[in-house]
Formats: structure tokens, sequence, C-alpha cells
């Protein structure tokens, strides 16, 4: 199969980092002690599952490593147009897997939860253009199918035909469109609220998974993120977001701001304190990291911890 995708130029940008002056400040009666929780309820590393090889995944797994056939095109509620499998199930794409040129990292314990699509076999039906599949070798030799570019995969907890349970699952995996693109919820700002049944109004990032705070940091002036290493893993940094991509948040400019942690990681600050996903909400609405070890909670519109105890 002919392998084909878009080159692109690598442009490098400068950001411009907020000059604050005022607004923020640390918060009463929150600690700000340096340290580390990564979360007893975290998932198993990107892969979406409880463990890295549960009973009866492996064999699953095996089955859906069958050729694609015939890719078609099916529209979801809630992520808009998606590619499928000739039996309808949802294909998807790993944020650290590269379309140009394709690579793909994801094997062991991970392609056991998210089977690579085989390259043989796949052909394009009605809305998906031929011209964008192509195939990319795996380190054991394999060819995989590609869209776009970007290799494909299935989710070994889907099913049945339209399920879509690996949507944004460790804020890595997503269903592709039939261009290769990530398959999102139509419109949603880079940070916007939703209401939850029982939090109240929360803070979302871009995919519809929920912020959160994290007790121990510091806020503005200082910006110390005191989650690294293996609590990043656990708790991605949101990524900054340009002030007119944020809706429904009752946070003025002064609050809304970038920062670079001491790591060189770029983060997302809100009411001035860093924000983060958690790897263990598996889809949109998800809220499993609230109250993991007494120090993380989602975040109100207004940048606070929402359901933090009273100091």
């Amino acid at each position: 199969m002919k392998t084909s995708w878009r080159s692109a130029s690598l442009v490098a940008t400068a950001a411009a980092m907020l000059a604050l002056t005022t607004a923020c400040g640390q918060e009463q009666g929150t600690p700000s002690t340096v340290g580390q929780n990564v979360g007893a309820t975290a998932a198993a590393g990107d892969y979406g599952l409880s463990s890295p090889s549960p009973a009866g995944v492996g064999a699953q797994a095996a089955t859906q490593a069958k050729s694609a056939g015939a890719l078609t095109v099916a529209k979801d509620a809630k992520l808009g147009e998606v590619i499928t499998d000739s039996a309808g199930r949802t294909l998807y794409r790993f944020d650290k897997d590269t379309a140009e040129p394709p690579k793909t990292t994801c094997e062991g314990d991970c392609a056991t939860a998210w089977p690579p699509v085989p390259a043989d076999g796949a052909t394009a039906a009605t809305g998906v253009d031929a011209a964008l599949l192509g195939e990319v070798t795996r380190p054991d030799g394999t060819k995989q199918l590609t869209v776009g570019g970007w290799p494909m995969y299935r989710y070994a907890k889907d099913t049945k035909a339209g399920d879509t349970l690996g949507q944004a699952v460790g804020g890595t995996w997503f269903a592709s469109s039939p261009e290769g693109k990530k398959a999102t919820l139509a419109d949603l700002p880079g940070l916007s609220t939703r209401k939850d049944a029982k939090l109240g109004e929360i803070v979302v990032d871009k995919n519809g998974l929920t912020v959160y705070r994290f007790t121990k940091d510091t806020a503005w002036p200082d910006s110390i993120s005191a989650c690294t290493g293996a609590c990043l893993e656990k708790w991605p940094a949101v990524a900054p977001v340009e002030e007119a991509d944020v809706k429904g948040l009752d946070i003025d400019s002064d609050g809304l701001m970038p920062f670079t942690r001491s790591d060189g990681i770029k983060q997302m600050a809100l009411d001035c304190w860093p924000v983060y996903t958690f790897s263990g909400d598996e889809a949109p609405g998800d809220t499993n990291g609230q109250g993991v070890g007494g120090t993380w909670y989602a975040v109100s519109p207004e940048g606070k911890l929402v359901g933090a105890p009273k100091k």
C-alpha cells in the first residue's frame, strides 16, 4: 500500500507571557507545601484499562487485529464524523505517535489495549479518501494502517459497532476523523464549563475533560507546580489557551495566564493556579480525579477549588 502524508514545515514561534501586576495571590486556606500525589485510582499508563492486561483482553485484542476491510464514515452524536472499519468499529489515533513521518509508539501492553489496525486488506469506501490511506512498519515488522499519516488502532473496550469508549482516554487517545485528524466535541473552546450533576458548574478542556487543581501547588507570582515526574504522567498539565478561546469562565484577564514550569513545559493557570487533567478520566464527563489524595479538586468557573474541605 502506498504511504502518503502531507509535508509541513516546522515554524518556531515565541510565546509572549502575560505580565501580571494584580489579581493573583495565595488562596486562603490552601496549603502550598511542595510535594507529589500521584493518585491511587489512575488508569494504567495511557492505556485506559484498570490493569495493563486484564483477563480476556488479550484474546479480544487478537480478534480485533483482523483487517479493517472497507473503511467507512460514521456519524457520532458527540464527535461528528469518525472513521470505522467494515464492522463499524471506531478507529483511533495516539498523540504520542507522529504522522510526518508516520511512526507508532504503542507496543507491548499498550498494543494489547489498543490493537494496531493491519494495513493489509484496508480499502476506502464512500466518504474516505483513498489517497490518505497508507501504512507504517511497526517495530515487530508488521504493517499498520495509517490515515493522513497517523497510525490507526482499535480499542479493546469497544465491544460493538458505534462504541467510542476510547475517546480522550489519558488525554492522548482520540477517535479519528476521515482525514486522520482528532474527532473531538464539536466547537468546544480551549477552556469552557459544563454542569456536573454532583459538582455543579466546573471547567473542562477542549476535549471535554474535567480540569483540576492541586492543593500543593503555589499560585502567582511563584507559579510553582508541585506535580512533576510520575505525578505529571497521571495529571497532565493543561497547555496554554488563548484568552479568546476561553468561554464561560468568570476570571478576568489577569487571572488567565500561561507560565513555563521548571521542567520547561508550558502550562495554563486559572485564577493564577496551575491546572491539569486526570489520566483516570477516560471520557468527557468523568470526574474520577475529584478528591484524590485529599489534594486534587475540580475547578469552578471562578478558578476556585470545588468540593475541597474548608480550612
